[in-house]
């Protein structure tokens, strides 16, 4: 069944999988109607030559300058090259079907003014798998992602390029063979195509559903290197964290729990201590947090996902046109940014409980760099370094981008959000917490096996899942295969479905 587009109900679970898995949209009947309407309410006003931003004016530092007739017909051509300004290697070809996404969500208000055949090209695009090929980076995040969102509507005048079933094609030449009809761009279509922060949007949304499922994965890793240092399980209990009232908090210790029910550990068989260090004692807080953080990001990225953001926008029941800025990526970027610290944050937590099944000094009786052959072999002790170096990356892009404004369009623009800066820098971040926790899951499954213990039913499912791909660790090797195969591994979120089939689902955000 399709999705179907109507301009309130978008919501990230369902841009991952418009944009990832390729579910088809439908644009609802009423949305559709609402354009008709907008369109024709502008289509008068031109006619009665009111001057309106975009429509029969330049843009930018240029919005004074009001156009002829003739220039109106051409201009949003123009407007769309000069755009189109870019630079470098393409964007994921996910990330630009959810802008595609958010772009008709816009539409679907009927504020826009554009014809609605360029809000059922875009429908069109999406259904045949035709994806305009977009630089990554280029926008600034404010008057929209205007030169990626620009590259997209150069396919509505047969133009750019696109992927299509496989292979990189000539846009117009993708169109073609979808069979999908050109249809070019007339008065406020071009403008109405690229004016908001759509991509940095749905970059955002992919990015927030991803982050929610490592968050659930960081739990089950924590869980694991917990069984294997014999932790106190005192500070997990549900009770202490319902005193304080963090949601997060509350969440995360339900299910670290989970994972270690049926273990020894909670059968009262090991001795343990009195109180554990904060890496292990305030796990929950500090997970509960980074998910109260991806709770309160996903509000404010759906809001942006079923608002209007456009300029003008257009009020037909009030014959009314009014310019502003919903075009800013700001309210979007600012909670991004603290998405960014959360998930650097849990990965600085979860080296440090590597670094306790590491050092014999804190390991409780484990053997040296979980190494029966100390000295000769050094074990796992190369793989922190290899997590040190990912977390000092992801310190380094946690700097804001969203205070780094540049001034541009001779000082018209003289503050934008860069968003997309933020954005880009997300991706790197996660792709680097992937490999993080991928290291501790081994050491922890290293860790248990050097352990004479039943563990939790959880935790023993997860390690069960680490070594269908990485082998116990009795003489060292080469880590750098194992290290990408864990990343892989929690990418995937094998894991995460793994040892929710075990014990019955992990409880969700």
């Amino acid at each position: 069944m399709a999705i179907i587009l109507n301009g309130s109900e978008l919501t990230v679970e369902k841009v991952t999988r418009i944009a990832r898995h390729n579910e088809k949209v439908e644009l609802h009947p009423d949305a559709l109607e609402r354009i008709k309407v907008c369109r024709a309410m502008l289509e008068e006003k031109i006619q009665a030559r009111e001057i309106m931003y975009g429509v029969n004016t330049g843009i930018g530092e240029f919005s004074e300058v009001v156009l002829t007739d003739e220039q109106v017909r051409e201009f949003q051509k123009y407007l769309i090259y000069n755009h189109a300004a870019g630079i470098g290697d393409h964007a994921p070809i996910e990330y630009i079907r959810g802008a595609m996404v958010g772009r008709i969500n816009v539409h679907a208000h009927g504020q826009s003014g554009c014809r609605p055949e360029i809000t059922l090209t875009l429908i069109q695009m999406l259904n045949k798998g035709v994806t305009p090929v977009v630089c990554q980076k280029g926008s600034v995040g404010a008057s929209g992602d205007l030169a990626p969102m620009s590259q997209i509507a150069l396919l509505l005048l047969g133009e750019g390029e696109a992927f299509y079933q496989g292979e990189r094609l000539p846009g117009k030449t993708a169109l073609d063979r979808a069979g999908i009809k050109i249809p070019g761009l007339q008065a406020r279509d071009g403008l109405s195509t690229i004016n908001g922060s759509n991509l940095l949007t749905a970059m955002s949304a992919i990015q927030l559903y991803d982050i929610n499922r490592w968050i659930k994965q960081a739990e089950i890793a924590c869980s694991m290197t917990l069984e294997a240092l014999y932790a106190n399980m005192t500070p997990y209990n549900a009770l202490l964290h319902q005193a304080r009232g963090f949601a997060g908090a509350v969440r995360s210790a339900k299910a670290i729990k989970s994972c270690i029910k049926g273990s020894d550990l909670l059968a009262g068989k090991i001795k343990m201590k009195v109180q554990d260090a904060y890496s292990m004692r305030s796990s929950p807080q500090v997970i509960g947090a980074a998910h109260d953080a991806v709770a309160y990001a996903k509000k404010q990225v759906e809001i942006e996902l079923n608002g209007v953001g456009d300029n003008p926008i257009f009020f037909p029941d009030r014959k009314l046109t009014l310019t502003g800025a919903n075009f800013q990526g700001t309210p979007v970027s600012l909670p991004m940014e603290m998405i960014g610290a959360a998930v650097t944050m849990v990965c600085v937590l979860s080296e440090r409980r590597l670094n306790r099944l590491l050092n014999p000094a804190l390991s409780v009786g484990l053997p040296p760099f979980l190494t029966k052959g100390a000295g000769m072999f050094s074990g796992l002790m190369l793989s922190q370094y290899t997590a040190d170096t990912l977390i000092v990356e992801q310190r380094i892009l946690c700097a804001p981008a969203s205070v780094a404004s540049i001034p541009a369009a001779a000082d018209q623009e003289d503050f934008v959000s860069m968003g997309m800066n933020t954005a880009i820098k997300n991706g790197q971040i996660l792709d680097n917490a992937y490999g993080v926790l991928g290291i501790e899951f081994m050491a922890a499954a290293q860790a248990l096996d050097l352990r004479d213990m039943t563990p939790g039913r959880g935790v023993a499912e997860a390690k069960k899942t680490i070594r269908k791909y990485v082998d116990f660790l009795d003489v060292d090797r080469p880590l750098h295969l194992d290290h990408t195969r864990m990343k892989e591994l929690v990418k995937s979120c094998e894991i995460l479905e793994a040892v929710g089939k075990k014990i019955g689902g992990l409880e969700a955000q």
